[in-house]
């Protein structure tokens, strides 16, 4: 149990400021509540009081399309043959990077990823892991790094025919082991990579486990020109046929070459899409466009790093004449995923969650004008501390529960035997 005294919480809703002391209950989705001075005196002896002196706290971030794998590549050399479209950058990079991770550079690539998320304010990741020759207990050796942090995770693996069918279903039974003790999904990498048969292996093991899939849809045009090449269809028609929109936890990541028909079908179907701004910019693959999507738009990053201020800033930002997006949109994508876990029943995402600014404001903040001070102002650099499940994650920009200098030092060797493994 925390007290927050004198903090200027913001409902993460109507952007309302109350001036309270704050009691935030510890345990997988409890309650916060504004507590008066003669409550506080009845408080028990080990709860925590913070001093916050008129720092702002508001429901803490969550990421929902991350790849940790990706944290050792952060200023990787680049391959000796520069890529020179999107499944290039796939062939030369990415595909080379997974087949080369061991279970430390997993372990070492989930722990500094929620280290990051921490500190970006992020109490909680949908994970899209990759690790070929390295299946075996990844995902829960991961969810073991993340819970050690403090972050609470929603993880999938990456099931693909690229490296064959052997590899293939050992991605399936890292799926099946997984599922069977933990929440979790159905991780697909993309279409152009999966049989029909793997597809439909996928929609029987996340109907089995009452689960979703989470894939790449779209995100460049070689996915649609590859499928309709080979299966004369469509990537979310092929989707379609095999039942995998009809998962109310599905998600489909980027989206970003679909056509009308193709957004209709996501429009009324159960599937959730997830934009990643900057990714598809550096990429060079095509903006995304919420067009006849509904309100089925949320925000994640990809892998290019953890921070979803600056994910919602350039969502809206970059979006300017490519989208239909305006200020509001662009924070209700931010927020959108709280509802996707809320109506899923995922534990981990409840309102004693929080993060915490130290925002000086060089005007005045109020509710009518908060999203003009988020998309304008607000820099991770401000978060001072999170607060996960009831309990300090990082507190005066200290992480906690383990040691920061060491994880790091690790990651640092560690990633220059990757890059030599790769080179």
């Amino acid at each position: 149990m925390i007290l927050l005294k004198n903090i200027k919480y913001i409902d993460w809703r109507t952007f309302k400021i109350s001036k309270v002391n704050l009691l935030v209950e510890e345990g997988i989705n409890k309650a916060i509540q504004f507590v008066s001075e003669s409550q506080i005196a009845k408080l028990p002896q080990d709860c925590q009081h913070l001093e916050c002196n008129g720092k702002f706290a508001i429901k803490s971030f969550v990421n929902a399309h991350h790849h940790a794998y990706s944290a050792l590549a952060t200023g990787m050399p680049q391959p000796k043959e520069a890529p020179q479209n999107f499944l290039e950058i796939l062939q030369k990079i990415w595909w080379k990077l997974d087949k080369a991770l061991s279970k430390d550079m997993i372990e070492i690539s989930a722990a500094t990823t929620a280290i990051s998320s921490a500190k970006n304010g992020v109490s909680f990741v949908i994970d899209h892991h990759a690790s070929p020759f390295a299946i075996c207990d990844s995902l829960s050796n991961m969810a073991n790094q993340f819970e050690k942090v403090g972050l609470n995770h929603l993880l999938c693996y990456e099931i693909s025919d690229r490296d064959g069918l052997t590899i293939r279903n050992e991605g399936l039974e890292e799926t099946e082991n997984y599922l069977q003790n933990h929440q979790g999904l159905v991780g697909l990498h993309a279409a152009f990579t999966l049989s029909d048969d793997s597809l439909s292996k996928a929609q029987k093991l996340a109907e089995k486990y009452q689960s979703g899939v989470h894939i790449h849809i779209a995100e460049d045009s070689y996915d649609q020109q590859y499928n309709v090449k080979k299966y004369n269809k469509r990537v979310v028609d092929r989707l379609a046929d095999f039942g995998l929109l009809n998962f109310d936890k599905t998600i489909l990541a980027h989206c970003i070459h679909i056509d009308e028909n193709e957004r209709k079908q996501i429009a009324d179907s159960k599937a959730w899409v997830v934009q990643n701004p900057e990714s598809n910019l550096n990429n060079q693959v095509g903006f995304y466009n919420s067009l006849q999507l509904k309100n089925k738009t949320m925000l994640g990053t990809d892998g290019m790093h953890s921070n979803m201020i600056r994910s919602t800033q350039s969502a809206f930002f970059a979006g300017l004449g490519k989208d239909d997006i305006d200020i509001p949109k662009a924070y209700n994508r931010l927020r959108n995923v709280h509802n996707y876990l809320a109506a899923n029943g995922f534990d981990g995402d409840g309102e004693n969650n929080l993060s915490i600014f130290d925002y000086n404001a060089p005007t005045p903040l109020t509710q009518s004008n908060f999203l003009g001070h988020f998309f304008y102002a607000f820099e991770n650099k401000q978060i001072d501390s999170l607060i996960v499940n009831g309990r300090f994650v990082m507190k005066n920009k200290i992480i906690m529960n383990i040691d920061e200098d060491l994880i790091m030092k690790e990651s640092q060797k560690l990633a220059k035997t990757l890059w030599k493994k790769i080179q």
